[in-house]
């Protein structure tokens, strides 16, 4: 977590520049680097249990980041960390 994720984020950022990488995170600090974020959620009705995908971007995107900062995706605390992670990766995106 932390900064050792932040550097993990950064570093599959900057892989993802020249290659196709699919990461599975609940770490937010290594989504938030990410060119595209799916939401993935499953549904078990006792039955069957089915997957579904979601990609989020914009605010959907800012609220996931804050959902899986806080666990609240209303949040605004983790709305503003959310946000700052996302200019992070956007300046470190723009330095490459």
């Amino acid at each position: 977590g932390g900064e050792a994720a932040v550097a993990v984020g950064q570093a599959l950022g900057r892989l993802g520049a020249a290659n196709q990488v699919l990461v599975v995170t609940h770490l937010p600090q290594v989504a938030a680097f990410a060119d595209h974020h799916i939401v993935v959620s499953k549904t078990d009705d006792g039955t069957s249990v089915q997957s579904a995908l979601q990609p989020v971007d914009g605010d959907g995107r800012v609220r996931e980041l804050a959902r899986m900062l806080a666990g609240q995706p209303d949040s605004a605390a983790g709305r503003e960390h959310a946000a700052e992670l996302l200019a992070l990766a956007d300046r470190d995106r723009a330095q490459r």
